[in-house]
């Protein structure tokens, strides 16, 4: 892919290396999404697909390692999918989404959130949607890190099991400390904190404690009504910060994360969160994290993985 003056920007603000993943083979009249991402510059309408192959956060966390391997298994489910047949709407917005490949990770984990922070930071100043496949969930730390360096204030609005606002102890930034590193950040950038899907016996006393105290927002997850999930990501002003952890989801959907959760969403649930996020002309970013390919039963975490940007990326193609 010929390095386009925004792609340079990009590799200026953090080593980045391409995606190398084969695309499905091309049938007559059988274009699949691989076929249709161009790897163009984009414009004010577009998405740009980064990767953050690392899980060292999960390790520390006492989770189990493997989500570094799924952004190429999420790249491979997803270039597998079809367009929708009657929407030439989301085909067109692919010829506008910029596949920018993949941080080079370091390990130290400080480091490679903060580089991931540089990357989505052009992204938004540019205007783009920036949609970040995980990785652990350390990733959302950098990503945040993104609206710090635009000098933006958001709104994080995270589906999840848990609510992840571990403190950071000597070991230092983990998978489960990214949304007590933004609430502390002291930039301020952070207006408000929302978790949503929370399950109420993976949800510790102090740690709803600290969320509420620090005047965030708390949906369980058998109060995620179809309501609940239009006004997650409509309701206020602002840029909105849109996090999907896939152990939300009941692991007999995703049995393939870094810490699987029984009762936790059904698919279709989530599915439709991606897709009121894709429309919400308030989200300027995504990320999708703990898929665990190395744990993953017949790729149907990834595959789920897949779906949720897809529907995303149709949400996006219905804004006005």
């Amino acid at each position: 892919m010929e390095a386009t003056p925004f792609l340079k920007k990009l590799h200026h603000a953090a080593s980045l290396t391409p995606s190398d993943i084969e695309l499905p083979r091309l049938r007559s009249g059988d274009r699949r999404i691989g076929h249709l991402i161009p790897g163009i510059p984009p414009d004010s309408h577009s998405a740009v697909l980064i990767g953050f192959p690392g899980d060292e956060g999960v390790r520390r966390n006492g989770g189990r390692p493997g989500a570094a391997l799924a952004p190429a298994a999420i790249r491979r489910a997803l270039h597998r999918l079809t367009p929708p047949a009657e929407d030439s709407r989301f085909t067109k917005l692919l010829g506008h989404l910029l596949d920018a490949g993949d941080l080079e990770m370091s390990g130290d984990v400080a480091q490679d959130q903060d580089r991931l922070g540089a990357v989505v930071g052009e992204i938004l100043r540019e205007g783009a949607v920036a949609i970040v496949l995980g990785g652990g969930n350390e990733v959302s730390y950098g990503h945040f890190l993104g609206y710090t360096r635009a000098g933006l204030n958001v709104e994080i609005v995270n589906l999840d099991a848990h609510p992840d606002v571990r403190p950071v102890e000597d070991q230092g930034p983990h998978s489960g400390s990214s949304f007590r590193l933004a609430l502390e950040h002291p930039s301020h950038r952070l207006q408000r904190y929302t978790v949503a899907g929370l399950l109420p016996w993976s949800a510790p006393p102090e740690h709803v404690r600290y969320i509420r105290e620090k005047k965030g927002c708390i949906v369980w997850k058998d109060d995620l009504t179809t309501p609940e999930l239009h006004k997650l990501y409509r309701a206020g002003q602002g840029p909105i910060m849109a996090c999907f952890d896939m152990d939300a989801v009941d692991s007999s959907e995703a049995p393939g994360v870094s810490a699987p959760a029984t009762g936790g969403l059904r698919s279709e649930v989530w599915l439709k969160a991606a897709l009121e996020a894709g429309a919400s002309p308030r989200v300027h970013s995504m990320d999708l994290t703990e898929v665990n390919p190395l744990l993953d039963a017949d790729g149907r975490t990834a595959r789920l993985a897949a779906l949720t940007v897809w529907h995303f990326l149709e949400g996006m193609a219905k804004r006005k």
